[in-house]
């Protein structure tokens, strides 16, 4: 059996490509996950996304999906700030979780600089573009010996 990988993108990240590009970049999410896509398998490795702008369906993701995964990359867009059911999931799981940002949220609005997820989360990587899910991706590989 593979070993699996959950990639779990929030509300307003299906619009990466056309949401403003000078903050978020001309990345595709469609693009970003076929990339995780190609690594992951050239690791041997399955990944699992989903995009919602639902709170409920992502925590239901995680009820199933990610309960099972080795290894979960989130980010949760807005729901960073007040997803407290979506923050509860995940601390139900013992797979590590990375938290990922493409822009730097500290830079920004003083709102975004508390997230709900980081105390669950093993790590946190913010502001390096869509490159960062990549990291993530690649630490989980390194980390925990191919997931």
């Amino acid at each position: 059996m593979p070993r699996t990988i959950a990639v779990i993108h929030g509300p307003n990240l299906n619009m990466l490509g056309r949401r403003e590009p000078e903050i978020y970049g001309a990345m595709t999410l469609a693009a970003i996950d076929q990339a995780l896509h190609e690594r992951a398998a050239a690791t041997g490795l399955e990944l699992h996304c989903i995009q919602s702008n639902h709170e409920g369906d992502l925590v239901d993701f995680i009820q199933t999906t990610g309960w099972l995964a080795h290894g979960i990359i989130i980010n949760p867009g807005a729901l960073t700030h007040y997803g407290l059911s979506l923050r509860d999931a995940l601390a139900m799981l013992k797979a590590p979780i990375i938290e990922v940002h493409i822009s730097n949220v500290y830079r920004r609005e003083p709102f975004r600089h508390t997230s709900v997820v980081a105390p669950v989360a093993t790590g946190q990587i913010a502001g390096l573009g869509w490159r960062g899910y990549l990291l993530a991706l690649e630490w989980l590989i390194a980390e925990h010996g191919s997931v």
